[in-house]
């Protein structure tokens, strides 16, 4: 259709009413009068019915019409009474409820679209911001873990450049100091020569197995180089070895320490040697300390056999024809004593029924008398079955098939005293004394061997009674006591490295303090004095004092009476059981204490009473003497001699015996018997009045 014809039909519609031209039909409601045949091409005007929908007219009888006009050409193009867009008003009603309700409900649904959108975007954003936050506190903990670490780093090495400043200027303090504080030299002479070192400790180290030996000294001796050098020495030495070779080298200082082997010498070498420290001058050792032995023998100690605690202090020297019957059970006796006479027990069986036995000591095979053994076998078992500690007092009593046990001094006074000096002048003579003491601790002191035990061992009798009970030719007291403390602590190192618990004892008198002037015997309170300070010069170790407080004059059993040589002060000439506080308050001293600060024991190994002047005055003495002891913390043990009266001592008016020689009872026996008992009080009251006193000490 033209330009021009179009626009004349609007025109000519715009005249009638209508814009698109179509005439108003007053039937339809929507007032239009039908759609003009538009031809081929034509385009659907603004207005009309959707094209393809049906629409119901009041005129067209239910015909199908048809929005592009195809069914009016064909059906002769009749005119309608209304436009095909025209809707009936109930249905557009329910079309336009339901496009509501859809509307409604899709709006519902966006809203819970909406809703679950905005929770879940709600989640995704919380967790983003999560792993966000996650990240961040991450990064934060790697940053401040390198600051951390970076600080630390810091740290670490301004620490190690203080340490290393504090270390040059604590070096170069020491150094300073060690030379400020060094001991001055002093120039090497004959007199101060033993008195420049000091040797502290000698001691067996159980953890390294060695034996450690402690120096120290104040002044320093000039030498020929910069060293201590350490010797061992035979106990019998009295210098270095010529040519002899040191064991050990040391700087010189104010302080050192040498370690050495503990078996350097054979398996006995800690028992059999000293140890001397020295140094070189003018090409040669010269000594200057002072020897020093090992102090703790027991370190390595087979047995561990002692005392039993809170046993009674009461004993007696027993009877060996009594042993097998039930007297020593009826007395209740608890300490027993018996001699050992060295000679005795030496040498091979000769019966022909015991063998000999043989012991091997640091090399060497030593042969005792099986015959001899069995006796003591039998004596030490029964009075340790009956739960008797005993006392083994050991000595030596001259023979000639063992001159080397003699001291060179005692051999030309054989036959003038019952027992000698021991020999530890020589190699040979220390060899033995340690084999028997390691013998006889070795076969004493195992319950368990049904040998017997011996907790206590006595080393010689009376040692000060020179002429009478330890023969030596007269020399001066130092020289005396050096050969006893010798040989004592040959005996003690030997006993003491088998059996840690077992005591050793020195033997001394009453004679304290006499002072007579040409007396060839020596005083029991100076060889108690130089004793002890050679002992801790060279070692000091846990002797203990064996004493035998008999009354003066020994043939009167009234030892509570005044006497001008019984007085309770040091310088008193005779301890007695009146005075024998005298003795435990010397030793309780300073200078006599143990290493371990204690009071060193005292066991009264020997004492007795007459019953000459009447048995009630003896039975009266042995409880005042008793109660005594029991009240002084320091005794161990107090041994009365005897349990049956002696023939050869009864013509000296020593009739000492609980029992008269025949075995009868004295009126002692039953005293001695209850004295440590509930009943005492029965049995020992009389005394008290015999005594003088009211009450007994406590």
């Amino acid at each position: 259709m033209g330009v021009r014809k179009k626009e004349r039909k609007r025109e000519k519609a715009e005249k009638k009413g209508r814009p698109d031209g179509r005439e108003e039909c007053k039937e339809c409601p929507g007032g239009d009068a039908g759609v003009p045949g538009e031809g081929k091409g034509t385009e659907q005007k603004e207005g009309a019915g959707s094209l393809n929908e049906r629409t119901a007219h009041p005129k067209d009888n239910g015909a199908l019409r048809t929005g592009n006009g195809e069914s009016g050409r064909k059906r002769g193009r009749k005119k309608r009474p209304a436009e095909a867009g025209e809707r009936d008003p109930e249905k557009g009603k329910r079309q336009k409820s339901r496009l509501d309700w859809m509307i409604a409900a899709l709006s519902v649904l966006l809203v819970l679209f909406a809703g679950g959108m905005a929770v879940a975007s709600k989640i995704v954003s919380d967790r983003r911001q999560e792993a966000v936050e996650a990240v961040r506190l991450a990064e934060e903990g790697r940053r401040r873990a390198k600051e951390d670490a970076e600080a630390e780093a810091e740290r670490a090495a301004r620490e190690e450049r203080d340490r290393v400043y504090d270390f040059g200027m604590e070096s170069g303090r020491n150094v300073f100091e060690a030379i400020q504080g060094r001991p001055p030299f002093v120039e090497l002479t004959e007199e101060n020569a033993e008195d420049l070192v000091t040797i502290e400790s000698c001691r067996i180290d159980t953890q390294l197995g060695k034996i450690m030996i402690q120096a120290v000294s104040e002044e320093i001796p000039a030498s020929d180089d910069k060293f201590y050098y350490l010797f061992s020495m035979g106990p019998y030495a009295k210098k270095l070895p010529e040519n002899g070779i040191p064991m050990r080298g040391q700087r010189k200082a104010g302080q050192v320490v040498f370690h050495i082997p503990r078996y350097f010498a054979g398996t006995e070498s800690s028992v059999l040697h000293k140890f001397v420290v020295a140094v070189k001058k003018d090409g040669e050792y010269v000594p200057v300390s002072a020897p020093h032995y090992v102090t703790n023998q027991e370190a390595y100690a087979k047995y561990r056999s002692g005392r039993d605690a809170g046993i009674s202090k009461k004993g007696l020297l027993v009877d060996p024809n009594k042993l097998r019957t039930s007297e020593l059970d009826d007395l209740g006796v608890k300490q027993a004593a018996y001699n050992i006479p060295v000679s005795r027990i030496l040498g091979h069986s000769t019966d022909g029924i015991h063998d000999t036995v043989y012991y091997k000591y640091n090399g060497k095979t030593y042969a005792f008398n099986g015959q001899v053994m069995s006796e003591y076998d039998l004596v030490f078992g029964i009075l340790t079955a009956k739960g008797i500690e005993v006392t083994a007092i050991i000595l030596n009593d001259a023979s000639y098939s063992y001159p080397e046990l003699l001291h060179p001094l005692s051999r030309g006074g054989i036959g003038s005293a019952p027992y000698y000096a021991f020999n530890a002048s020589d190699e040979e003579g220390c060899e033995y004394l340690a084999a028997i003491g390691s013998f006889l601790a070795d076969r004493y002191s195992g319950k368990s061997s049904g040998r017997g035990l011996v907790s206590n061992w006595v080393i010689g009798n009376e040692i000060n009674a020179r002429k009478e009970w330890n023969y030596m030719e007269y020399v001066s007291l130092e020289s005396y006591v050096e050969e006893y403390a010798r040989a004592f602590r040959m005996f003690y190192n030997a006993i003491k490295s088998v059996n840690s618990s077992a005591r050793v004892y020195i033997s001394l008198d009453q004679q304290w303090d006499r002072n007579i002037s040409g007396n060839r015997d020596y005083d029991t309170k100076d060889i108690l004095d130089e004793f002890n300070r050679q002992i801790k010069r060279e070692g000091n170790i846990d002797w203990g004092l064996a004493l035998h407080p008999y009354n003066v004059p020994l043939t009167t059993p009234y030892t509570w009476n005044s006497s001008k040589y019984v007085k309770n002060s040091p310088d008193t000439s005779m301890v007695t059981m009146a005075n024998i506080e005298v003795v435990t308050d010397y030793l309780e001293r300073e200078e006599f204490l143990t290493e371990d600060g204690e009071v060193r024991s005292v066991s009264l190994s020997e004492l007795g009473y007459t019953s000459s002047l009447g048995e009630n005055v003896q039975a009266a003495a042995i409880v005042y003497a008793y109660k005594k002891a029991e009240a002084n913390e320091h005794i161990d043990a107090i041994l009365f001699s005897r349990q049956t009266d002696a023939v050869e001592e009864i013509a000296q008016g020593l009739a000492l015996g609980l029992n008269h020689a025949d075995g009868s009872h004295k009126y002692a026996y039953s005293v001695y018997k209850y004295m440590d008992t509930a009943q005492s009080e029965d049995y020992i009251n009389f005394a008290k009045s015999m005594i003088g006193i009211s009450d007994w000490p406590h």
